[in-house]
């Protein structure tokens, strides 16, 4: 895919009006919308930011569900030159507080309520006065940047001048910051990533061959917005595409299906679990799917045309590269010998293996930190000086462990502050989880270190299997079965030794960023984990 003409959001909107004007942009839970409408929508309400204040350079905190309301609004902000800050929903009081702060928002739109939760009552709880103090025009100390909060409905009506709003348009360039991401790490601190139009957009760009997004696909993310999977792979990649993008503000497998049959979806994208829920539906027999292509995740495409384990790149992307930098085509196998790998770097990504102590770079087939360097990369983080984020040559650590080959084929480790050992032994929990997913019955699997009475660290793994085991064998998905499999799969001293056995994916503990959240999952490990021998022996 090649760069789009514009590498603005008011441009980009300017290239789909004329080009896709009447093509479904997204379709949601019960509205939908053309680019036509998206443009007008988007540019109305714009009008109405810039006349309460909103300029270039204002970071707009955004808390709402996705749907067509979340995209009118990001839009709207971004179309100005005014930074979109997408907050979860998930977070509570004191994240929030927390992420207002780290990313210096100057006003914040809140959805009125969501899944039981009144943000705005939580913030003034979280700090006392805080509405009262911003409504009489003053400023609170605990969120000092903050100059507002609205819900949707209670955006000021008046509107700037038109021309005002075209001026402001005409003033956005690619090197304007765009949007501060929140990231946080299975078991790190959250941090914001500032991304610019133009790296945001090339990024988008360059992945959407290998991702199979063109003109007039129908792709369905389960992502929410506020995450890059969501706001990259999601909403800018059919906005740089010409595509639709079908979306849901609470995914529910049984509504879901109905949803993807009744759209005529064409592209299923998102996390393997995701699919896999749906596939364990008792509805899934009956839905019809067909008109998905073989790009999508295989959990959901008839049984002859998934892929083989491995067959197919594993896309692989952080918040700091705004999605995928790394890939093959999804409906393609790669070459003999690259199987489990994560395909090459694209275009405007420079990949570096290194030496994680000394920072030189190793030699093809060699494992160590991954780093990346390149136009598509993130501008930033917030709070922090560039020299303590890029290194001396320009290049971002990580912390990811890899290999990257004499071709340029890129196979992920794990994460270097994840290693953990086992009788002085190094595991790294990815490389375990990998081998667990290709096992008979296997949907996802979660692996981390548990350490006994003595202090001595164990693999542990949560496993979630298909409903009534596989092969006609409950034991063959039971503990004892799983490790015999993993045995020939493993080395002995990577094999798990405390296995929990689960078939419903929402066992798996999750934090507000939707990573597993490693220490509630040790937890649950040690607490409901059933110890099993390494030394398994078929029943």
């Amino acid at each position: 895919m090649t760069i789009p003409e514009a590498l603005t959001i008011p441009g980009l909107l300017a290239v789909r009006r004329r080009e896709d004007a009447d093509l479904r942009a997204l379709v949601g839970d019960d509205d939908a919308v053309t680019y036509r409408e998206l443009d007008d929508a988007s540019r109305a309400l714009a009008a109405r930011l810039v006349a309460a204040g909103v300029g270039k350079g204002s970071r707009v905190g955004l808390v709402m569900p996705n749907g067509v309301g979340w995209a009118v609004h990001a839009l709207a902000v971004t179309r100005l030159g005014a930074v979109l800050v997408p907050l979860s929903t998930l977070l509570r009081p004191p994240e929030l507080v927390a992420q207002l702060r780290a990313a210096a928002v100057t006003e914040l739109v809140v959805v009125p309520a969501f899944r039981g939760r009144d943000y705005r009552a939580e913030l003034d709880a979280e700090v006392p006065g805080l509405t009262e103090r911003l409504r009489a025009g003053g400023r609170q100390p605990a969120v000092p940047s903050l100059r507002a909060v609205w819900t949707p409905d209670e955006l000021p009506a008046a509107a700037a001048p038109a021309e005002l709003v075209d001026a402001l348009e005409r003033v956005v360039r690619p090197a304007d910051d765009l949007v501060v991401l929140f990231t946080s790490g299975s078991s790190g601190g959250p941090k914001g990533v500032l991304h610019t139009h133009g790296n945001a957009l090339r990024a988008v760009a360059s992945s959407l061959d290998a991702r199979r997004v063109g003109p007039g696909e129908r792709l369905y993310i389960p992502m929410p917005f506020f995450w890059t999977g969501g706001f990259g792979a999601g909403l800018l990649s059919v906005l740089v595409a010409g595509a639709t993008l079908l979306t849901e503000a609470e995914p529910e497998p049984g509504r879901t299906l109905r949803f993807l049959e009744r759209e005529r979806v064409t592209l299923f994208r998102g996390w393997p679990d995701q699919a896999a829920r749906l596939a364990a539906h008792p509805d899934f027999p009956t839905v019809d799917l067909s008109s998905l292509r073989p790009g999508s995740l295989g959990a959901i495409l008839p049984a002859a045309a998934r892929p083989a384990a491995g067959a197919r790149a594993n896309l692989f992307g952080m918040t700091e590269s705004f999605g995928p930098y790394c890939g093959s085509r999804l409906d393609t196998d790669l070459p003999a010998g690259k199987h489990g790998s994560c395909g090459q770097p694209f275009a405007g990504v420079e990949v570096r293996v290194v030496d994680p102590a000394t920072g030189e770079p190793l030699p093809p087939g060699a494992e160590g930190e991954i780093r990346l360097r390149g136009p598509h990369l993130m501008r930033g983080i917030c709070g922090r000086h560039r020299a303590n984020v890029f290194d001396r040559d320009g290049f971002y650590p990580t912390a990811d462990a890899g290999v990257l080959d004499a071709e340029g084929y890129l196979w992920y480790r794990g994460r270097l502050d994840d290693m953990f050992k086992v009788s002085g032994a190094t595991v790294y929990p990815l490389e375990v989880e990998t081998a667990l997913r290709g096992l008979a019955g296997v949907r996802e699997a979660f692996v981390t270190d548990v350490a006994d009475e003595a202090g001595d660290r164990h693999v542990a793994a949560l496993v979630v299997v298909t409903p009534g085991a596989t092969d006609g064998s409950e034991a063959m998905a039971g503990p004892d079965g799983l490790a015999e499999q993993a045995r020939s799969r493993l080395s002995s001293f990577k094999v798990p030794t405390r296995w929990l056995v689960v078939t419903d994916p929402a066992a798996v503990p999750r934090l507000a960023s939707g990573k597993a959240d490693v220490g509630a999952l040790r937890r649950l490990l040690r607490e409901q984990g059933v110890v099993r021998s390494r030394k398994v022996r078929p029943a």
